[in-house]
């Protein structure tokens, strides 16, 4: 069976303060009328219709969508939908190929993406192979990970059980990757590792507390 490396943060935890990447807007819920809007990969805060959090304003909610107000443009988001990208007059579209992240605290590069088209929560990690997760993130993401190649996976608490799979798309922004090998495992993990099977397809540049990703291919 293949042996896996992952690094440190696999343990670690979402200790550290969130992301500030002000380039994104997402739904993750709804509670009654009002929204739960994650914005810069933060956590979820909830909002009325009418106020405003961090310069995004909620114009309406109905079911799972809520109409958002940004630099004066207007976007609908879905519960689940990649977050809408507010940088250069981007929508929510696919197709880019650049993606600028700022560093949060302790220096780690947190965003909100889409694994297979479902939102999910994601740390850049060079010190990892692959793309990797654990199983209960998996299962939520909807992913037939059993059905992949048995593996074990080197972590801080030791060797656990996991499976290597192939994720149909990864999305960070507007940029999207397609046939991504990824990493399952049995062990804890609070964070999807966005490991070096995507960023492998970008030209990385940071500065200072920047790093920018242009896509190569």
């Amino acid at each position: 069976m293949k042996k896996t490396a992952l690094s440190a943060l696999a343990i670690i935890g979402c200790l550290l303060s969130p992301l500030a990447w002000s380039q994104t807007v997402g739904l993750s819920g709804m509670l009654g009328g009002k929204a739960l809007v994650i914005v810069d990969g933060g956590a979820p805060k909830t909002v009325a219709v009418g106020d405003s959090f961090k310069g995004v304003k909620i114009i309406s909610t109905q079911g799972d969508q809520a109409v958002v107000e940004i630099d004066g443009k207007r976007h609908t988001l879905r519960v689940g939908d990649a977050p809408a990208s507010v940088g250069g007059g981007a929508g929510s579209g696919a197709g880019g190929n650049r993606v600028v992240l700022t560093a949060g605290g302790g220096g780690h590069f947190f965003t909100l993406g889409q694994i297979n088209g479902k939102s999910t929560q994601m740390v850049v990690d060079t010190g990892a192979t692959s793309v990797a997760m654990s199983a209960n993130e998996a299962q939520r993401l909807g992913i037939e990970y059993k059905s992949g190649q048995p593996i074990q996976m080197s972590t801080a608490n030791g060797v656990v059980q996991g499976w290597l799979i192939k994720l149909n798309s990864v999305r960070v922004g507007d940029v999207v990757v397609h046939n991504v090998e990824a990493a399952v495992s049995n062990g804890s993990m609070s964070v999807v590792l966005l490991g070096n099977s995507f960023l492998t397809h970008f030209q990385m540049t940071r500065a200072n507390e920047q790093m920018v990703l242009e896509k190569r291919y």
